[in-house]
């Protein structure tokens, strides 16, 4: 069966929809816990620009490389080897995972408000409901990826109009008295003062709600012209960034930073309902449930996408590579909803459950993130596909460079604490790596492979150890 091509409007929407989901509902509360007006204005000019670089060397290998159609884990293996690959597939995999983890969370936790026994949305009930969602969407998808993208290209447009609605009233709005007192408050609401350490604390936010600029090229393969990829992601990314920041920096100008530091999730219901009533509330929390809906279809597409490709690839087992009548990869997708039910399951167990997800999920995309920006540095050096020296190569160069340089120091930001937590799914993960190798009858890893290895058991064996001693401030 043929499977449906997707336009230049299909490719934009699915990168919208991935990028805006939950994580934009919370900007508010979030921001202002670690900093003020300037603090997030110098994060989204650090992240916007990294970001944006980013996604061009997406859209630059996309036309110098279009052998790799596989998105993001593809540009990891040809640029470093099978096992970074896999590690980049996997980490881009989980993220995913955890992503769709985060949406039931926030979704549940919005229902709170009415519904006390949902709570924060990690409490029994709110994991039951989650669970019942969970699979009826998973035998929805499972009728075919053409149904599923078209629906998020209606949910993409549905949920942008009460975002538009709250910019528009938070411009109105915007209390100077109440922005100036905002700018002179130069301390985080946890006491940083630090302009660059409060900086560093919005770092992994940004990041996950950026998660999705490579969605167009995880998709390439379905695009009708492999030019619209390039364009998707790019446009698609400028519209998000536009209401991040919008987002972030207005709601300085209506509510004193302790009060938006204390709203509850979805904070931009918060600041809405202060502005025009009871009313903004309710429409907010509509659109994140439509958000975290459109969001979702596309994530969890993502994710059975990356384990497809990547079996294809010999990076991971064979089986997770097979589609079934309507050309979905089925057998992935069973893994990837199997282990959101997991991770879902794991929320009872946790507190503040909602930004530690976010946090993980962030975590695990800066390997794949890092070496794709690495692989368009070493493209652009090397000039493969290019006719020799050009001002075209040169500007690629400096992009692939920021990209490697804001990614580098992504894994900075996140500290030793995230690094172990990713390396407790990394090293058991690596079993899937052994078994696509044995199917493949070649050597499990390279010589540089196995220090790699060493690194990601030793975090390994320190994330269990300060999970099992409760030590986990300590890294």
């Amino acid at each position: 069966m043929e499977t449906a091509k997707l336009s230049r409007m299909a490719l934009v929407a699915m990168v919208v929809g991935s990028m805006v989901g939950a994580g934009i509902f919370s900007l508010p509360s979030i921001f202002a816990r670690y900093t003020g007006p300037v603090g997030g204005l110098v994060a989204w000019t650090i992240s916007g620009t990294g970001m944006l670089t980013l996604a061009m060397v997406f859209q630059f290998l996309t036309r110098r490389r279009p052998d790799l159609d596989a998105g993001i884990f593809a540009y990891a293996k040809a640029g470093f080897g099978r096992y970074i690959g896999f590690l980049a597939a996997l980490g881009y995999w989980t993220a995913a995972c955890l992503g769709n983890v985060s949406y039931f969370v926030v979704f549940k936790a919005t229902l709170g408000a009415v519904f006390p026994f949902f709570g924060d949305g990690d409490t029994v009930a709110a994991v039951l409901v989650s669970s019942v969602l969970l699979w009826a969407t998973h035998f929805a998808i499972l009728r075919g990826i053409r149904q599923a993208t078209g629906m998020n290209t209606v949910v993409t447009i549905a949920k942008i109009v009460p975002i538009a609605i709250f910019i528009v009233c938070a411009a109105l709005a915007v209390d100077l008295d109440v922005l100036r007192q905002n700018l002179l408050d130069g301390q985080s609401v946890g006491g940083t003062s630090s302009l660059m350490e409060q900086v560093r604390g919005t770092m992994l936010v940004t990041v996950f709600v950026f998660l999705g600029v490579e969605g167009a090229s995880v998709y390439s393969r379905y695009a009708k012209r492999r030019e619209d990829v390039a364009v998707a992601t790019v446009v698609g990314f400028l519209l998000v960034l536009t209401l991040l920041v919008c987002v972030t920096l207005l709601s300085y100008g209506v509510l004193p930073r302790a009060e938006l530091a204390a709203l509850r999730n979805p904070s931009m219901a918060g600041v809405l309902r202060s502005i025009v009533g009871p009313w903004g509330g309710v429409l907010i929390s509509v659109g994140l449930m439509v958000s975290v809906a459109g969001a979702y279809l596309s994530w969890i597409l993502l994710a059975a996408e990356v384990l497809r490709a990547a079996a294809r690839a010999a990076v991971m087992p064979g089986f997770l590579g097979k589609e079934n009548r309507h050309g979905v990869p089925a057998a992935a997708l069973w893994l990837s909803n199997g282990i959101v039910q997991l991770f879902l399951i794991a929320t009872v167990f946790t507190q503040d459950t909602f930004v530690l997800i976010k946090n993980m999920a962030s975590s695990m995309s800066l390997v794949p993130y890092f070496f794709v920006a690495g692989f368009g540095l070493m493209v652009a050096f090397r000039g493969e596909a290019y006719a020799g020296w050009s001002r075209r190569r040169a500007f690629d160069l400096a992009l692939a460079a920021v990209a490697t340089v804001y990614a580098a120091g992504l894994v900075y930001a996140g500290g030793f604490l995230y690094f172990t937590l990713s390396a407790l799914i990394y090293a058991p993960g690596t079993i899937l790596f052994l078994i696509a190798r044995r199917e493949q009858q070649g050597a499990a890893f390279a010589p540089f492979e196995w220090p790699i290895l060493l690194i990601i058991l030793a975090g390994c064996v320190a994330g269990v150890w300060a999970i099992s001693t409760a030590n986990l401030a300590m890294l």
